[in-house]
């Protein structure tokens, strides 16, 4: 009986993971980025990107060192970006050389996505994502700072070489060596089990930093592929997501139970998570 009841449960748990996976995305995975019809090449320039001095294809261009990239930021170069209350600053670097994670974790992702420096026309300040009913019918913005003061980045999520992942304390159990994130504690490898540890962020002077792309992947708007292994304990296949995110995140998968935008968070959240509060609760698609 008991073994019958086993595998009852065995077979609800396999169909509630096979609900979270898709096994191919009706639209193209690069989503919004594919920008009207653009493509690459509206970040990219096969043969000659922006200088770091702004002005494109001169010989003394730093064309092609940083993934070819073809839009000018030099309008952002060496700005001040507060966020978080005021708690985190970050100085974006003074030119496209610099040899720091924000480069292509920040500024040139800034160079479309911020609502002061950048044009809005490029973005329509919309999501291109079709959303949740639960999320109303209203335009969200995408742009970063998108407010009434220029520069306002207050309300932003923290960002920058100053904004570090920590390990111990309230945080996960985890260790971090040389700006790299170990999930091998006891909790910290029981959440890797129960959803897994997708984020990448930065190492920046022997700390893990948090830039633009330690969460989301500019190359794949709507699914996660996942190997089943050390970074996730979830069957492999491909998995449902939105805005970019690296990893599970659903809110239209329209069970009212589901925690799978939550655990989300919690990779860096530790404190937040069912593991470090003594919850035997796993992850719910």
């Amino acid at each position: 009986m008991r073994k019958i009841q086993f595998l009852v449960l065995l077979s609800l748990a396999s169909a509630l993971i096979a609900r979270a996976q898709i096994v191919s995305p009706s639209n193209d995975v690069l989503g919004a980025h594919l920008n009207y019809g653009r493509g690459c090449t509206a970040c990219h320039t096969p043969h000659s990107g922006s200088s770091s001095s702004g002005t494109a294809m001169t010989s003394s261009s730093s064309a092609g060192r940083v993934a070819l990239w073809g839009d000018d930021v030099s309008g952002l170069y060496g700005k001040t970006l507060t966020t978080d209350g005021g708690k985190y600053t970050e100085v974006l670097p003074a030119s496209l050389s610099a040899n720091t994670p924000d480069v292509a974790g920040i500024l040139t992702c800034l160079g479309c996505h911020d609502g002061n420096y950048a044009s809005n026309s490029m973005m329509q300040n919309k999501v291109y994502e079709t959303l949740p009913a639960t999320y109303g019918t209203g335009a969200i913005p995408t742009l970063i700072g998108n407010s009434a003061m220029a520069g306002n980045y207050l309300s932003e999520h923290p960002l920058g070489l100053n904004a570090k992942l920590s390990c111990g304390g309230t945080h996960w159990d985890c260790t971090s060596s040389a700006g790299v994130i170990s999930m091998r504690g006891a909790a910290s490898s029981r959440f890797v089990s129960n959803y897994g540890f997708f984020v990448q962020p930065a190492a920046y002077n022997g700390n893990a930093v948090i830039t633009c792309i330690t969460c989301h992947n500019e190359h794949s708007m709507n699914v996660v592929k996942i190997t089943n292994g050390s970074s996730s304990g979830l069957p492999s296949g491909y998995y449902a997501t939105m805005f970019f995110l690296r990893a599970p995140y659903n809110p239209a998968s329209g069970n009212p139970n589901s925690n799978q935008t939550s655990q989300f968070c919690r990779q860096c959240h530790g404190d937040k998570s069912n593991e470090m509060n003594g919850s035997s609760a796993g992850t719910v698609f």
